[in-house]
């Protein structure tokens, strides 16, 4: 927690009053994936309308959302998940962040898509939107946010056999 608090630039007790290294996990995941500290929850955010327009702009916003989310997220989420192998209230964690982000993911697709996903497709989404495959590709492949994006965007689509109304 010292060394946490010397990072942050901030008291021990700063750090302390969080609480415990799973809760402080926990809260920087959180502000992570929204991208501040405020009061506001994922799905009453502005930019989580992913709803409006054609095709085209529905994926391309969907697919920022997520890869907005993945820069700031996928390194803590590889945290958590090597962390989780060796400690149970951590491995919890994972599977709540695992499950409510399955959530999230089905959720958005769906509105961009203007229907419900069938199961199949709500678990073929996680094989496009998730930090991995994020992480796999702007960190081991080289991929730039950008381009992570544009596949994303045009990924789903073909996924989900979309088409313009």
């Amino acid at each position: 927690m010292r060394d946490i608090a010397r990072a942050a630039g901030c008291s021990v007790e700063t750090v302390y009053s969080v609480g415990n290294k799973v809760l402080l996990l926990k809260t920087v995941l959180d502000i992570a994936v929204v991208g501040d500290d405020a009061a506001v929850s994922l799905d009453d955010r502005p930019w989580f309308d992913v709803g409006e327009g054609g095709l085209a702009v529905r994926a391309a916003t969907m697919a920022e959302v997520f890869a907005s989310i993945y820069r700031r997220t996928a390194d803590l989420r590889r945290i958590l998940d090597i962390a989780a192998q060796t400690n149970s209230e951590l491995a919890a964690l994972d599977a709540k962040c695992r499950s409510d982000e399955r959530i999230s993911r089905t959720a958005l697709v769906a509105a961009a898509a203007r229907r419900p996903l069938t199961d199949l497709e709500a678990d073929a989404v996680q094989a496009v939107f998730s930090n991995e495959v994020y992480r796999l590709f702007t960190t081991v492949t080289g991929w730039s946010h950008e381009q992570y994006r544009g596949w994303a965007a045009d990924a789903i689509v073909r996924l989900l056999e979309l088409h313009e109304e």
